[in-house]
């Protein structure tokens, strides 16, 4: 059996999955007992957990309204995740009507509900491919059939690159994708980091998940943006980029920084 042209994996359900995780800790219902458990477990070993998956889910809302605020009509957003409204898609599309999305995940699971919440649109589409193909990912018809990479583009990278592993060559998964861009396109990221409390909990957590958590620090994130200039305020933890709103954590109680990055000509 094959879905948006790749064979479709065995969903495992026997293990946790970041995105089912994810998707408990900001409330949603898309994820199984293993996935609760989990997000319990990452709660009780590190009590920021759950405010660290809300903040992260608000600089991406923020950075979305900035992009497309700056005139970019389309978006590429890799590792999507499981839907939460409100979705990019949504988000853009308030901001202005004529914004293309397209959503990428490698968890059949994940394309599965983006495909019965979106298949009424024809601004937005929905693809089975794993960042670590980078570029099955931009050669992806689904994906060629949103973006037009003559165009730029806002290249949306959150909460994904840390489920990498250094031997899985996250840097030149982002260096390849980087170079597809024109000039003009933009790079939204999150990623998490130890810099601020002793991430090896949440670790173990994740070690028995179905991709384990590599966090990384400061100046190893900042290599993603290796031919992107950074936007003010650069890369800083995700509460402190841009709020809309008198942040109510410390930021760097969130021990995940994010950032907006532009390529130049």
């Amino acid at each position: 059996m094959r879905q948006h042209g790749l064979p479709v994996p065995v969903i495992d359900t026997g293990r946790p999955h970041s995105a089912r995780i994810y998707d408990y800790l900001l409330g949603g219902k898309d994820y199984y007992r293993v996935d609760q458990q989990a997000g319990d477990e990452l709660v009780a070993a590190a009590a920021q957990e759950r405010a660290g998956a809300r903040a992260n889910r608000a600089f991406l809302e923020r950075a979305v309204r900035h992009v497309v605020g700056a005139g970019l009509r389309q978006i590429l957003d890799i590792g999507t995740g499981l839907p939460h409204s409100p979705n990019v898609h949504e988000v853009a599309l308030e901001a202005a009507p004529d914004v293309r999305v397209a959503y990428v995940d490698n968890d059949p699971i994940v394309t599965a509900h983006a495909d019965a919440l979106l298949r009424s649109s024809d601004l937005v589409g929905v693809a089975l491919a794993d960042l670590r193909d980078p570029r099955g990912v931009v050669e992806h018809p689904q994906v060629r059939e949103v973006i037009d990479f003559d165009r730029p583009v806002a290249l949306v990278l959150t909460s994904v690159l840390h489920f990498l592993t250094d031997a899985q060559e996250p840097e030149q998964a982002v260096a390849v994708l980087r170079d597809a861009l024109p000039a003009g396109s933009c790079l939204v990221l999150s990623h998490a980091t130890d810099d601020f409390a002793d991430c090896r909990a949440a670790q173990a957590v994740y070690a028995h998940a179905t991709t384990p958590l590599t966090p990384r620090s400061h100046t190893e994130i900042e290599k993603f943006f290796d031919g992107f200039e950074l936007l003010t305020p650069g890369l800083v933890p995700v509460p402190s980029w841009r709020p809309d709103a008198p942040v109510g954590v410390r930021p760097a109680t969130i021990g995940i920084y994010g950032a907006v990055a532009r390529k130049a000509g």
